[in-house]
């Protein structure tokens, strides 16, 4: 079996069926059945109704948290794992990394409602190449004094991984790999984005309302 990607490349049966595996151990959303098998509560239905580890950890405290947060990146780290132990191409093996951090964040499972793949994403690329990470970990720590938001900054640093990797000289697969990645994890963190923005600067938003009601009254 062999399903064509470009003219001068394709995706082996193997490397298709490996693809399909890390999308169905990314579904494993630990945070779900963690809170099922501890509490007896669908995590769905608690706090901010998001399945990953800071969630649970607001409903069953930090070690719940830590033990999602470790599963959820084990997730990544067999994936990616996996890939290399049977000798996946380089791009196969990006697509395996991709396809656990979507099983993550949109598990079919649970209808498509999953975490925000952070986590997996650090365990995927610990594996992948553990420079990456530590590049990823420095514009973190570079940002962090100017942001001083825990959120945004993370989500920050994953917006400019790529620029960064592309900078300390490493191939276009890992610039590629990267990419992937950040688009994924700002997808997933769309909304949080939106809040962390509204709270840091309400004087904005208080102005656009104020603008509108002002264009409401015009007759």
């Amino acid at each position: 079996m062999s399903i064509p990607l470009t003219p001068k490349a394709s995706l082996t049966g193997e490397e298709f069926s490996l693809i399909l595996l890390a999308y169905s151990l990314g579904c494993f959303t630990s945070g779900y059945y963690w809170t099922r098998w501890r509490a007896g509560l669908d995590i769905r239905q608690q706090g901010s109704g998001n399945v990953g580890a800071r969630n649970v950890g607001r409903v069953l405290g930090r070690p719940s948290f830590v033990v999602v947060l470790l599963l959820d990146m084990l997730k990544g780290v067999l994936a990616i794992s996996a890939a290399t132990h049977f000798g996946l191409r380089p791009e196969a093996v990006v697509a395996v990394m991709v396809a656990v951090v979507a099983g993550h964040s949109w598990p079919i499972q649970l209808r498509f409602a999953g975490g925000k793949g952070i986590a997996t994403s650090l365990g995927a690329l610990l594996i992948y190449d553990p420079l990456v990470t530590g590049i990823l970990t420095f514009v973190f720590l570079c940002l962090w004094p100017f942001i001083r938001n825990f959120t945004l900054t993370g989500l920050m640093a994953f917006a400019l991984l790529p620029l960064a990797v592309f900078g300390c000289g490493l191939g276009n697969i890992e610039v590629a790999a990267t990419s992937f990645l950040a688009v994924l994890v700002l997808i997933t963190h769309r909304r949080n984005i939106r809040e962390e923005f509204a709270r840091i600067f309400p004087h904005r938003e208080l102005k656009e309302t104020a603008m509108h009601r002002r264009k409401d009254r015009v007759p």
